[in-house]
């Protein structure tokens, strides 16, 4: 499940509870990490020159990244928590549109007066000769009869230059039972990566983005195929493999590579052929446990006639079961082995019994009396 969202005020609600209790009032400390070397310094400068988001990117996150609802008491008497505009509805419903501002509504019955609502998402856009991706805390104030108060803060950037050098700049990040917990009165500042940056980049991304050049020369077409920005661009403009698979449409094979970084050195003579026959591969970490199947029994990898299998879960199945009666012989063997290690001790237990036999018309119960019967009755 996705973390919880911290609360944008806690910890300014937690400095203004600190000061309630002081006699003297003491100027809030936020650290500042220092940029370490000229590119961090050339970043720095560069993002105090972005601009706010635009009103249409605010809009569109407020309509694509939130819930909207209508407040219906039961006598039937609706509010839109959009616009705050009231009507009646007669009769009750899932889903409705405000006579009003026109909004798809999700109708949810009761008493409440306010809804807060966050969310997080992002932009992708360019400054100067870095591509630049930024990273939004929406936060919406609703309340019956009132229009919705939408406002946003941001959280960090990833910066990355032509050759796909990254740095971050953000606000502090806090120590808390979240794992979103920013202190947001601090500035923005060269910070490490850390799970905080990297799970709010998953968030939803502004449909028009802007692009280094060598970006879409590098296969880059608007599309990221389900993988994370932070993860596609810095590849596309440092790993030629990448750029390779990019280029060629293997998108499910891409996106195993840079989520499960795997060495793709061992895999690239059998993705090459996959290229060059025009195949592609419909699932990327089927494909390579294949090849790692295939290897192991010996197969030829680079012959297409094995890496581009036209059912390619019927040829992995077939692997895999065969694979799996191996292991059961090989274990089948080694206890066979150790068995007859141990008959000696066998024997000894149980040779006093021997020969005794319990039986009637339907069954026959007797002691196993050696290595080779015990494997027969296994079998």
């Amino acid at each position: 499940g996705s973390p919880q969202v911290a609360e944008p005020q806690q910890a300014e609600n937690r400095h203004q509870s600190d000061r309630t209790r002081s006699t003297t009032t003491q100027p809030i400390q936020f650290l500042i990490m220092k940029p370490r070397n000229k590119f961090e310094k050339a970043v720095l400068a560069q993002s105090k020159s972005l601009r706010p988001i635009t009103k249409r990117q605010m809009n569109w996150a407020f309509r694509e990244c939130i819930d909207h609802y209508a407040y219906r008491l039961p006598k039937g008497r609706t509010t839109c928590m959009d616009c705050g505009h009231g009507w009646l509805m007669a009769e009750p419903s899932d889903n409705c549109t405000c006579p009003k501002c026109g909004a798809r509504l999700k109708v949810r019955q009761t008493f409440e007066r306010k809804l807060p609502q966050k969310q997080y998402f992002t932009v992708l856009t360019t400054s100067g000769e870095y591509q630049v991706l930024r990273m939004f805390l929406l936060v919406v104030e609703m309340e019956k009869g009132c229009k919705a108060k939408p406002y946003a803060l941001e959280i960090g950037q990833y910066w990355w230059n032509a050759q796909g050098r990254m740095a971050v700049i953000g606000i502090q990040r806090v120590s808390g039972c979240y794992i979103d917990t920013f202190s947001f009165g601090s500035p923005l500042a060269v910070r490490n990566d850390n799970d905080a940056y990297r799970h709010i980049a998953y968030s939803p991304i502004y449909p028009k983005f802007k692009v280094l050049d060598v970006l879409r020369r590098n296969g880059f077409d608007g599309d990221f195929h389900d993988i994370v920005p932070t993860k596609l661009i810095p590849a596309l403009l440092s790993d030629s493999r990448a750029e390779t698979l990019m280029k060629a449409g293997q998108y499910p094979i891409l996106h195993h590579y840079l989520t499960s970084r795997f060495d793709m050195e061992r895999y690239w003579a059998s993705v090459r052929i996959c290229i060059r026959n025009g195949y592609t591969i419909s699932d990327g970490s089927m494909w390579r446990d294949t090849i790692d199947l295939l290897r192991h029994f010996g197969k030829d990898t680079n012959s297409p006639k094995y890496v581009c299998p036209s059912d390619l879960k019927s040829e992995h199945d077939k692997l895999v079961a065969r694979r799996n009666r191996q292991r059961e012989r090989e274990r089948t063997e080694q206890q066979r082995m150790k068995a007859i290690k141990d008959e000696r001790n066998y024997l000894k237990a149980k040779g006093m019994f021997f020969g005794l036999v319990f039986s009637d018309s339907l069954i026959r119960v007797k002691v196993i009396e050696s290595v080779e019967e015990m494997e027969t009755e296994g079998r």
